[in-house]
């Protein structure tokens, strides 16, 4: 079946430059793949043709930081409702972290569940990343060889006790495992040192913001990079929140070492000034930090130091997040809002004079290239997975828990209004979700190529 796609509007690389362009024209699809693309307005012929007029047809986002919490704490999330907010979200392709499930993904047994969970269950397409944890060394090459695309280490306590903290020593004895096979290792930064905390109200937010100074994250990345330029291997920040730590790894990029960074959502549209004491649902680990601290991720992300941007999808159960308490002290570390991240960050974006290019550049193309998944390219161009959102850029909305998809209705976005509607999206050629309604599942996990 041969499907094209019409639109005023088609996000399309432009040669000339890295962020692509708005252009006129009609895609073509055949067997789940972009076959043919043409800046003709009349579309050839088609067994369908979807006419969008002017809204933006752009690359699916690619998301490589989701918790699905599935096998085990799926009371907390769950492949079906993560996977169909994905969906809704404009998200094409996701990764899920090791960590927060029951068993972790740091055996091939855990991963074998996983996947039979995930099976003929997810609206998207996925992916898994594996755990570095003390112990598993002997199962990291067994993991590379049974698909996973990559690893995960904390250098701090991760929250679960299945999923316990790794030693500089333990990271540098896997670096060379995986530099080896060439597949990254994913750090979450942070290395815990004493702190003079002077507000001490637990419900206070900067009382929690104060127990995670910025310099845990440099004195992390610091140690990090050095761990990379000896053992020649690829790392990965996840979740920045320190501007701090920007010289440090701009130097580093410039010096060869081979570092990617990642932020997301929640860093660069919220501040800690606005967070209310006992509003929990804005903890995370990291802290939500200053709005100075913002503008410096902006301009870390503008001159390409940060890499791009995912979502940290990181849910719980309404109950673990203290809401009734306020202690930001015993409550989960964790944001949820994957479905958001487009109209979060396209609003944010729109004060700032940035392009529908842009958004496309740091959520599809950027992060599709650090996952190289076959097929899974970021850009509409032939060859490439027919990977496709459908939105309106102009529209506006004010979210309530009935737009919510995720299995909880916790998260700090609700009732905030944002612009950009996701109207369709398109995995493999397929319209796995339509103005609200959903087809599928039809997920399928991703290799890498």
């Amino acid at each position: 079946m041969r499907i094209a796609i019409r639109s005023r509007c088609l996000l399309l690389p432009d040669e000339s430059k890295k962020i692509p362009s708005l252009k006129a024209g009609c895609i073509y699809i055949e067997k789940g793949k972009i076959v043919k693309i043409s800046t003709e307005t009349v579309p050839e012929p088609a067994e369908t043709v979807i006419d969008v007029g002017d809204d933006v047809v752009m690359p699916g986002l690619c998301d490589t930081h989701v918790h699905m919490n599935e096998p085990g704490r799926t009371d907390w999330e769950g492949i079906e409702t993560a996977t169909r907010a994905a969906a809704a979200g404009g998200i094409t392709t996701l990764v899920d972290m090791p960590l927060n499930s029951i068993p972790p993904t740091t055996t091939v047994e855990a991963l074998e569940l996983k996947r039979a969970s995930a099976r003929n269950t997810a609206y998207v397409d996925y992916g898994f990343w594996g755990g570095v944890i003390p112990g598993n060394l002997k199962d990291i090459e067994p993991l590379i060889k049974a698909g996973v695309l990559g690893f995960k280490a904390f250098m701090i306590d991760s929250g679960v006790t299945e999923f316990p903290m790794a030693s500089s020593e333990i990271i540098r004895e896997s670096l060379p495992i995986l530099a080896s096979h060439k597949v990254p290792l994913l750090v979450h930064a942070e290395l815990e040192s004493p702190v003079d905390i002077k507000d001490q109200s637990a419900k206070s937010y900067n009382h929690f913001l104060e127990s995670r100074p910025q310099r845990w994250e440099v004195d992390a990345i610091r140690e990090i990079i050095s761990l990379s330029k000896e053992m020649k291997a690829p790392v990965h920040i996840v979740h920045l929140s320190a501007s701090e730590a920007l010289p440090e790894i701009e130097k580093a990029k410039e010096e060869g070492v081979q570092i990617t960074v990642e932020t997301c959502p929640h860093y660069l549209t919220l501040k800690s000034e606005d967070i209310e004491d006992g509003a929990t649902h804005f903890k995370c680990a990291p802290p939500i930090r200053e709005n100075e601290n913002r503008e410096g991720l902006w301009n870390g992300l503008q001159q390409g130091i940060i890499d791009f941007i995912v979502s940290d999808h990181s849910p719980c159960t309404p109950q673990l997040k203290n809401r009734e308490t306020g202690n930001f002290e015993t409550a989960w570390g964790g944001i949820a809002g994957l479905q958001f991240s487009l109209p979060v960050i396209w609003t944010e974006m729109q004060k700032r004079g940035l392009t529908v290019g842009h958004l496309s550049y740091w959520m599809s193309d950027r992060p599709a290239g650090f996952l190289k998944a076959t097929g899974k390219t970021g850009k509409i161009e032939v060859g490439a997975d027919a990977d496709l959102v459908v939105w309106d850029p102009k529209a506006q909305f004010t979210l309530t828990e009935k737009e919510i998809f995720h299995r909880h209705k916790v998260t700090p976005y609700l009732a905030k209004r944002f612009q950009g509607v996701v109207k369709k999206t398109l995995v493999r050629g397929e319209l796995v979700f339509d103005s609200g309604k959903f087809r599928g599942p039809m997920g399928r996990e991703v290799t890498q190529t």
